[in-house]
């Protein structure tokens, strides 16, 4: 087999291969022969048929099937005879084929680029710390006390908190329009559920009262009838209700699944979340850190057809993100320009972490993965269901091995780099 290789620019490369006409004529005669052992010809039973007479029939598709097998073989072969590592598969252009003669193509294809880089050495890693504190398990147990508070009527001027129940009616120069009406709707005042201009009329307002209230559009409102125009709603408020938040106590913790040590059995366990969510938010800081030094000390060409392919990748999971949550999946843009610039740093960080663990020949700790599926289960009302769910699926066990091996370089690089901590409170980490 003979081959040339061309650089095309870049990563870029054309490649041309000859396979000798003898080990093309002796595949097709291997094929030809076994053809004829189950083909059905008019006029001869099953394998009795003359090898011509069956080349004669079947040759033109054998010639393809043979052309094409041995074109896929020949190309990687031909890869690793000159030390080539192809990113994505090549485009092939065959040249004519012809019985008796070599069979000849080109593929062009773009190869993996060289990374320059595989330590942080000298490099500076900034690392953040966190400590949590009485104050944040305080604050994360209000924030659960408001997710579970009630309401009840008052008879006052409404404020930022409150629930009110209204009726609306809203017309544009005097006519009614779609969506600008409704009944018994509730809201929480100052929470942003409706226009500024709406919820600051409705500050001071009392249970009974009726009010007419102008509301200024957006330029951009999602309505084009509406956008940057003002219309005019006749409120009915019904009712002001003030939030009334649980007491904090066995009751309170019980709620929560805690059904033993009340409430300080409940700050345990939100410290101990806290700490976990925490660490957590580290580890991944950490690992961006480290990925944005292994990018900076290692700027590469990338293979196109992987970014174009990561990016294709992107917008569809963002398109079926859309659908799942109802939105509308069209607004998306039609090609790929807006995924790019993400895609390009995944694809490159993905390069640059594979050569990496194939140098470091790292593998994937078995303990290291359980701890990782655990604490992923710790999330869940059935730790021990979860973990044996998991480790069902193999392609499950295979992402948490590769997030395992990302943290074991990631392990490695830091301890090479020089480390600058920061101090963060929880509420900046999270």
């Amino acid at each position: 087999m003979q081959v040339s290789i061309e650089a095309t620019g870049g990563l870029g490369r054309r490649m041309t291969v000859a396979v000798p006409a003898e080990q093309f004529e002796r595949e097709f005669a291997e094929r030809l022969k076994r053809l004829s052992r189950t083909a059905r010809l008019a006029g001869f039973r099953p394998g009795r048929a003359p090898l011509k007479i069956v080349e004669a029939q079947f040759g033109g598709k054998l010639l393809d099937e043979v052309a094409q097998d041995l074109m896929r073989d020949s190309f990687y072969e031909a890869l690793n005879r000159e030390g080539l590592k192809a990113a994505g598969g090549p485009m092939i252009e065959p040249k004519a084929l012809a019985r008796g003669q070599d069979m000849q193509y080109v593929a062009v294809f773009e190869v993996y680029p060289e990374v320059p880089r595989l330590d942080l050495k000298g490099v500076t890693v900034e690392c953040p710390s966190c400590t949590v504190t009485d104050a944040d398990v305080e604050q994360t147990i209000e924030v659960m006390r408001k997710q579970r508070r009630t309401f009840k009527a008052v008879d006052r001027a409404a404020a930022d908190g409150d629930r009110l129940t209204i009726d609306f009616t809203g017309t544009l120069d005097g006519a009614d329009f779609p969506g600008g009406s409704a009944t018994g709707h509730t809201l929480i005042l100052g929470a942003g559920q409706l226009l500024a201009d709406f919820e600051a009329g409705l500050k001071g307002a009392t249970a009974g009262a009726v009010l007419d209230i102008p509301v200024a559009f957006p330029a951009d409102y999602g309505a084009q009838a509406l956008a940057g125009k003002t219309a005019q709603f006749r409120v009915t408020v019904h009712e002001v209700a003030e939030p009334v938040l649980p007491s904090l106590d066995e009751a309170f913790a019980a709620s929560l699944g805690v059904t033993e040590g009340g409430i300080e059995a409940l700050r345990a366990e939100v410290r101990q979340n806290l700490e976990r969510e925490a660490g957590r938010r580290i580890r991944e800081r950490i690992k961006g850190e480290i990925f944005k030094r292994l990018r900076e000390v290692n700027p590469m060409d990338l293979p196109q057809i992987l970014v174009e392919n990561e990016a294709t990748r992107l917008r569809e999971e963002a398109r079926s993100q859309l659908t799942r949550q109802g939105l509308r999946a069209e607004d998306l843009p039609a090609d790929n320009a807006a995924f790019r610039e993400r895609a390009s740093e995944r694809v490159a960080l993905g390069i640059i972490l594979s050569e990496l663990i194939r140098a470091r020949d790292l593998k994937a700790d078995a303990a290291k993965v359980r701890a990782r599926v655990e604490e992923m289960a710790a999330d869940y009302d059935d730790p021990a269901r979860f973990v044996d769910w998991y480790y069902t699926d193999r392609g499950r066990v295979a992402e948490a091995e590769s997030l395992v091996l990302e943290d074991q370089a990631v392990e490695q690089l830091l301890a090479e780099a020089q480390v600058a901590e920061k101090a963060l409170r929880f509420e900046e980490l999270t």
